[in-house]
């Protein structure tokens, strides 16, 4: 696996427009390409590309593994729910599977490094909000997604 890099950044509040349902580490696997096909269903875009495209996951529940996973975009539509995203100081990562296929594993690896490496020997604490940002980058030959985690600064 390549080198692992996380570069902490400011964000302005973004309003995203989207589905929402519940999901749990067993079944995200499953739950995004599903809740992505209902949100391209409900734009009228179905197997379109939707760029920018966001997969959101909050209020993660360590002991039972479920969460709210949220799918969207930045243009609304009657169907769809607003969500906003908080400005404030976030966690990027490039994840660059080498082959498009493996995505989810590729993701699930940048998210274990994040939690389980770089996060406890870093000043900062886990806010609760993560997403992936889909824009250009994620088509072609060497696709790349930013995966962006909400963090404030430890109280010490």
């Amino acid at each position: 696996m390549r080198r692992q890099t996380v570069e902490c950044l400011q964000l302005e509040e973004l309003t995203l427009y989207g589905l929402w349902q519940p999901s749990s580490d067993k079944t995200v696997a499953r739950d995004i390409p599903a809740l992505s096909r209902r949100y391209r269903a409900a734009i009228r875009r179905q197997g379109e590309q939707v760029l920018p495209f966001y997969v959101l996951s909050r209020d993660y529940d360590e002991a039972s593994g479920r969460f709210s996973l949220f799918v969207g975009g930045a243009q609304p539509y009657p169907a769809l729910r607003e969500l906003t995203l908080p400005a404030g100081l976030y966690g990027r990562m490039v994840v660059r599977p080498r082959w498009a296929f493996l995505w989810g594993a590729a993701v699930g690896a940048a998210k274990r490094y994040f939690y389980t490496r770089w996060l406890p020997d870093s000043p900062y604490r886990a806010c609760g909000l993560e997403f992936e940002r889909h824009t250009e980058k994620s088509l072609g030959r060497r696709p790349s997604v930013d995966l962006l985690f909400s963090i404030r600064e430890k109280i010490l």
